[in-house]
C-alpha cells in the first residue's frame, strides 16, 4: 500500500469498441516496441537461446500507460506479465512493467466524490476525522485511500473504479476475439471455457461484499497465527463498491529482495508464504489466488506478513484437491503412470491424447516438479527452471501439443502456484517444499481438511457482510 499515485486521472473506458481500440493500441505498442526482428527472433528461438523480449523503455512506458488507463481485466493480464519480468523482459523493461503490480491511473477527484456520495450519501465526509484524497495505491479494479473515522479507527478504504464492473464482459469478449483471430491459441483449442471462468472470477473480484465475506472467512482460518495478519472488515462503511478494513503498515513483500535484508529473513518469508499456499490447498480448501506481490506486505517491526486483497478467493472442490495430491505424490515418486492419472484428473491430459503427445506433456509436468523432487531446500535464486519451462512450453505450443482444455478452475490455482514460485525466486530463497508437502501427500486422511473446508465454504457462500 505504499505506492504513491496522482490525484488526477482519466475516466476508465467502458464501451466495448472503445476498450477494443485501446487493446489494439496496446498490442501495437508491444509489437512496435520489440520490432520486426524481435518478433521473428522470438518465434524462431528454441531452448537454450536467449528468450528476453527487448522492449525499449519508451515502448514499454507506452504499453504500461495503456494498460494502466484501461484498468480491469486487461490490466490484470499486464500484471501477470510483470510478476517476474526479469525472466522474460530486459531489466530496463521489467522495471517499468513492474509498476503494473500496484499502479493504475486514479480516478479524478470529481469522479471519486461522486462514487463516495453514491455509496455513503452526500454528507459522507462527516464520518471522518481525516480522509486522504491522495490514493496510497491504485490497481486494476480500485484505488485505496487512508482515513481515520471520528471514533478513531484507522482504515484503508478500497474504492472501486466506476465502469470497471461493467467493462469485464467486453474485456473478456475482446480477449476471446483476439485469441481466436490472431493466432494466440493452438489450432483446435477452444479458449471459451477458460475465458468464461475468468469472466466469472473477475465479476467476483468486483463484488466487494463477496470479498468482505471471503476476508472474514480467511481471517477466521488464520486465527491468531503470529506470522500472519489479516485486516478486519468494517461493515458499517463497506458496500458493494467500497471495502473498509483495518489499515496495516508494511512494505510490498518483494522489496525484501533488497540487499539490506538478510538471507535468513528472506528464507523465512519465502518459507512462510510457501507453507501458507500448501495450507490453503490441503487444510483450508480456500485459496487467495491473486499472487500480485502488492497483495502481501511485510511488517519488519513485528515480522508478520499482512495478507490483503481477497477478491480472488476461491473455495477448492475436493476433486481438485485429490487431483493435486495424486499428481504431486506421483511426481515425487517418479511414477509416470500415476502422473498421467493425476494430470487427467485435473484435465491437463485428455483420455484421447496420443501416447507420444501424452509423454511429452508428462515430461513437462515432471520438469515443473523439480521444485518438489530435490533433496533438501530448493535454491530458487540460482534456478533456471522458469526459462526452461518457458522455452519448452513455447515450443510445444508452436507444435500444437496443447490440444486439451484443463479444468478451468485450475487456471487460478496455477496462477497462485506460479506467483509463489516467482516470489521465492525474487527473494533468492531456499525452501524445502518437498518436506512441507509430504505430510499432506502420504497420510491416509487429514481430519483438519473436512472441518476447515466446510467452515470456509459456508462463510464464503453467504456473500454478505455481517
Amino acid at each position: 500500500m505504499a505506492s504513491k499515485t496522482s490525484t488526477t486521472g482519466l475516466a476508465v473506458p467502458s464501451k466495448r469498441l472503445s476498450r477494443l481500440w485501446h487493446m489494439g493500441r496496446a498490442t501495437t505498442d508491444f509489437a512496435t516496441g520489440i520490432g520486426l526482428r524481435g518478433m521473428i527472433d522470438l518465434a524462431r528461438s528454441r531452448e537454450g537461446q536467449s528468450q528476453r523480449i527487448r522492449l525499449s523503455p519508451a515502448a514499454t512506458e507506452r504499453l504500461t500507460n495503456r494498460l494502466a488507463r484501461m484498468r480491469g481485466a486487461v490490466m490484470k493480464m499486464g500484471q501477470l506479465m510483470s510478476m517476474d519480468g526479469s525472466d522474460v523482459f530486459t531489466p530496463e523493461a521489467a522495471e517499468i512493467m513492474a509498476t503494473l503490480r500496484d499502479r493504475a491511473e486514479p480516478m479524478p477527484l470529481s469522479q471519486l466524490n461522486r462514487v463516495l456520495t453514491a455509496e455513503w450519501g452526500k454528507d459522507w465526509n462527516k464520518q471522518f476525522k481525516r480522509f486522504e484524497f491522495q490514493p496510497i495505491a491504485a490497481a486494476s479494479i480500485g484505488q485505496v485511500h487512508r482515513a481515520e473515522t471520528r471514533d478513531g479507527r484507522r482504515l484503508a478504504l478500497k474504492v472501486q473504479f466506476p465502469g470497471v464492473r461493467e467493462s469485464i464482459d467486453s474485456d473478456i469478449a475482446n480477449l476471446g476475439f483476439l485469441s481466436r483471430h490472431f493466432g494466440m491459441m493452438p489450432s483446435g483449442f477452444d479458449p471459451s471455457p477458460m475465458l468464461e471462468e475468468a469472466r466469472l472470477q473477475l465479476h467476483e473480484e468486483a463484488d466487494y461484499e463477496a470479498e468482505a465475506a471471503s476476508l472474514i472467512a480467511y481471517r477466521a482460518l488464520i486465527g491468531d497465527d503470529p506470522n500472519f495478519l489479516v485486516p478486519a472488515v468494517h461493515a458499517d462503511l463497506s458496500t458493494s463498491r467500497i471495502l473498509a478494513m483495518d489499515f496495516a503498515d508494511g512494505i510490498s513483500i518483494d522489496q525484501l529482495s533488497a540487499s539490506h535484508y538478510s538471507r535468513s529473513e528472506r528464507n523465512r518469508v519465502a518459507r512462510l508464504m510457501s507453507q501458507l499456499m500448501i495450507r490453503e490447498l490441503f487444510d483450508f480448501a480456500l485459496m487467495q489466488t491473486d499472487p500480485n506481490f502488492g497483495n502481501f506486505l511485510y511488517d519488519a517491526e513485528s515480522g508478520r506478513i499482512v495478507l490483503l486483497d481477497f477478491g480472488a478467493t476461491r473455495a477448492i472442490p475436493q476433486t481438485l484437491i485429490a487431483g493435486y495430491r495424486a499428481l504431486a505424490r506421483a511426481t515425487i515418486d517418479n511414477d509416470r503412470v500415476g502422473m498421467r492419472q493425476g494430470a487427467a484428473a485435473l484435465g491437463y491430459i485428455g483420455e484421447d491424447v496420443p501416447p507420444a503427445q501424452a509423454e511429452q506433456l508428462i515430461d513437462l509436468i515432471s520438469l515443473s516438479g523439480e521444485v518438489i523432487t530435490s533433496d533438501g531446500p530448493y535454491d530458487f535464486g540460482h534456478s533456471t527452471l522458469f526459462e526452461r519451462l518457458f522455452t519448452r512450453g513455447r515450443d510445444m505450443f508452436q507444435d500444437e501439443m496443447f490440444s486439451h482444455m484443463p479444468e478451468p478452475a485450475t487456471m487460478f490455482l496455477q496462477r497462485k502456484f506460479a506467483g509463489i514460485f516467482m516470489l521465492c525466486r525474487r527473494l533468492r530463497a531456499e525452501v524445502d517444499l518437498r518436506a512441507m508437502l509430504e505430510p499432506y501427500l502420504y497420510a491416509s486422511s487429514d481430519p483438519r481438511l473436512v472441518g476447515s473446508a466446510a467452515v470456509a465454504k459456508d462463510a464464503v457462500s453467504t456473500q454478505v457482510v455481517p
